[in-house]
C-alpha cells in the first residue's frame, strides 16, 4: 500500500485508488460531478495546498534556483499549521493500509509543491511511490 504523487487530469494507474487534489481551486469548466470521471480528484484537499499569496508568488515569474529555494521555504512553512500537519499525519496512516493518490496540475513535478509534499509525507512516515 502506498501513496502516489500524480497530476491531476492525467490518466489513473491500475490500483491507484482515490486521488486527493491539493489544489487551491478546481479545475476551470468542469463540473464537479466529472471532477473523478475525467481524473482529476475524489477529494480535494486545499488545506495542502500553497497559499493563494504564494501561488501568486510563484506564477509572477520563471523559477530560479532562488526562487525556488524561498517557495520550498514557505510552502514548508505553510505545512506547519495545524489543520495542515493533521492531514499529513491521517495520509501517512493511511498509505499503510490503502492505495491512493495526492496530486496537482502542474506539468513539471521538480517545480511543483507537490514535489515537495512527497518529502513531507515521507517525514511524516508515509509510504510514497
Amino acid at each position: 500500500m502506498a501513496i502516489r504523487i500524480v497530476q491531476l487530469g492525467g490518466p489513473r494507474e491500475p490500483g491507484e485508488g482515490p486521488r486527493f487534489a491539493t489544489v487551491r481551486r478546481p479545475p476551470r469548466g468542469v463540473r464537479k460531478e466529472d471532477y473523478a470521471r475525467r481524473d482529476y480528484f475524489d477529494l480535494w484537499l486545499p488545506d495542502l495546498a500553497p497559499s493563494a499569496s504564494l501561488v501568486s508568488y510563484a506564477k509572477s515569474q520563471p523559477f530560479t534556483p532562488a526562487r525556488w529555494q524561498a517557495f520550498a521555504r514557505r510552502y514548508r512553512s505553510e505545512m506547519r499549521t495545524p489543520a495542515a500537519r493533521r492531514l499529513l499525519g491521517m495520509l501517512a496512516a493511511l498509505s499503510v493500509q490503502a492505495n491512493f493518490s495526492v496530486g496537482c496540475y502542474c506539468a513539471d513535478e521538480s517545480r511543483c509543491h507537490r514535489s515537495l509534499l512527497r518529502k513531507l509525507l515521507v517525514e511524516a512516515g508515509a509510504t510514497v511511490l
